[in-house]
């Protein structure tokens, strides 16, 4: 069974056992004390008395660590000192003292002199500790620059040493491709395998460190309290990717994006997966921005056998890189993803030996922005509307609403983008219209809805102040605005569209309508749209601030 670990860094006695005592509240299996801060090395016996008394009072099996600082650590002091206080703790056996479960030494000090080797050796042999406890060496290896070009030169070393128990790999992942080399690594490994990417493309080999069966993987107690980049908190590991429920039939779906690190997609997606009961994990996917970063990547994470990919969530900047791949692939797309170049969902299906058999690729957004719009004014057949920006997003509304038999005028501040997307669209508009207008004509629109479909108002975007709404409005004055933002709820649009007393729609029902169709895609069952609704409106509510 895969651990969980809560590293610590220890400063102070008390707080770090408090903290230990906390982790083991919040369903931890062991803890990690980073002693690399407080120990000098300078012969200090107090140095040596805290990290025997954490070893005794702390409430879960522990790690001890004392990181070089030519591995990412603190301790810069003589390293046969280092070497001395392991050898201590290993053979700790006098009244109230408990040795450490396992001894954290990296690979390069181990293998760089035979004194080291046999003193840490002794450490982790020690026949007559107290109560048959005896303590155990994880062999590491870090790069916080990338992987390391001799990676496999350093774990046949490794793999060498008969004294470790467990050998521990951890880099900082370039790519999600890295991940999946590490988790080939854990299935492949000789002995208990620790196996992790660092940063913000690591995340999938610590999560899914459960499905590949790796001794153990870390989680931060607090945000402000990782240990290495990326690392991700007990509560998230353990109520947002549901990690103790992944197994090696688990199935892995994401969102595809730059950047996915704020998206409410695994949120929702898991919270459904535990209400369905689906055998699913869904997490963050960053792919950086191009066509061949796209291609590469998606095509390793449906081809690996072990994953169990079986589908994804695309978001900004692949929409349409997505409809290109699929072409290029002979992948089914869907007639909507045809027509308007972009698409946000696929679908794999597997057969009975776990290969992918067929890739759908799929677009939810349009039909999702219609059925806001329907429910707000019922049948759109006829209806005047007016839809700013003309981009992926504008380009699919646009088709959908035509199709709905609506009039849609296009406004842009590039009249010419406008127009030609009004071309484009003509020949598929169905019993509605496509036409273009420049942005500055939109004061003097007539239409029963205006739809923003531009990233005014998105939260730390570039245009997170701007309205799509001209500051007195439009003509009309019975006018729904929907807003396709939903990162603030209420943005900046919304804002002057309720001082002037429009009627509102909100981008957090576009955005749950779509996840839910790309979940019952998925999984086959009734998506909790409810729950979707409430969870994603909790999480971006303002908090309220004290007052003082």
């Amino acid at each position: 069974m895969t651990l969980l670990c809560v590293p610590i860094t220890v400063h102070d006695f008390a707080q770090a056992i408090d903290d230990a005592t906390l982790a083991k509240r919040a369903g931890a299996d062991l803890v990690e004390f980073r002693i690399d801060e407080v120990f000098s090395g300078s012969g200090d016996a107090l140095e040596e008395r805290l990290a025997l008394d954490l070893c005794a009072n702390s409430p879960l099996p522990c790690i001890i660590t004392c990181r070089s600082a030519a591995e990412g650590g603190g301790y810069d002091g003589p390293e046969m000192d280092r070497v001395s206080l392991y050898e201590r703790l290993g053979t700790a056996s006098g009244a109230g003292e408990v040795p450490p479960r396992y001894l954290d030494f990296e690979l390069a000090s181990y293998v760089a002199s035979e004194n080291i080797r046999q003193k840490i050796n002794l450490a982790v042999d020690h026949p007559a500790q107290l109560r048959d406890l005896r303590t155990s060496l994880i062999l590491s290896m870090h790069d916080f620059k990338g992987r390391p070009t001799d990676l496999t030169r350093r774990l046949l070393v490794a793999r060498e040493q008969e004294a470790p128990r467990v050998i521990k790999v951890a880099y900082l992942a370039r790519s999600l491709r890295d991940n999946l080399e590490l988790l080939d690594l854990v299935t492949e490994s000789d002995r208990p395998m620790i196996a992790l990417g660092m940063g913000e493309f690591g995340l999938l080999s610590r999560v899914l460190a459960f499905k590949f069966g790796a001794f153990l993987t870390f989680a931060a107690l607090r945000p402000a309290q990782t240990t290495a980049p990326g690392q991700p908190t007990l509560a998230e590991m353990l109520d947002l990717y549901r990690v103790r429920s992944i197994t090696a039939r688990t199935r892995v779906f994401g969102v595809v994006g730059m950047p996915v690190g704020h998206s409410m997609s695994p949120l929702v997606h898991n919270a459904g997966f535990a209400r369905a009961g689906f055998d699913g994990v869904y997490l963050p996917l960053p792919i950086a921005e191009g066509f061949e970063s796209l291609k590469a990547t998606l095509g390793e994470l449906i081809d690996h056998p072990r994953l169990d990919f079986s589908g994804c969530s695309v978001t900004i900047p692949h929409k349409e890189n997505l409809v290109r791949l699929a072409r290029e692939s002979g992948w089914a797309l869907d007639e909507l993803s045809q027509t308007t170049g972009a698409a946000n969902t696929v679908t794999v299906e597997r057969d009975a030996q776990g290969r992918a058999a067929r890739v759908r690729v799929s677009n939810t957004d349009i039909p999702a922005a219609v059925g806001v719009l329907e429910e707000c004014l019922g049948a759109l057949a006829g209806l005047e509307i007016a839809i700013v920006g003309a981009g992926g997003v504008a380009r699919g509304i646009a088709l959908g609403c035509a199709r709905a038999g609506a009039h849609v005028t296009v406004y842009n501040r590039t009249r010419e983008r406008a127009e030609a997307l009004a071309r484009d669209l003509t020949p598929h508009a169905g019993a509605g219209s496509v036409r273009a207008e420049g942005l500055e004509m939109l004061k003097a629109s007539r239409a029963r809805a205006l739809v923003n479909a531009t990233p005014a108002g998105m939260a730390s975007g570039p245009a997170a102040q701007e309205s799509a709404l001209p500051e007195h409005g439009l003509a009309s004055k019975e006018v729904l605005v929907f807003d396709t933002v939903y990162n603030p709820i209420r943005t900046p649009t919304l804002a002057r569209a309720e001082a002037l007393g429009y009627a509102t729609a909100d981008g957090v029902g576009m955005f749950v309508r779509q996840a839910a169709m790309q979940f019952e895609g998925w999984t086959g069952a009734s998506a909790p749209i409810a729950e979707f609704d409430r969870l994603v409106r909790a999480r971006l509510a303002p908090k309220a601030s004290g007052g003082g």
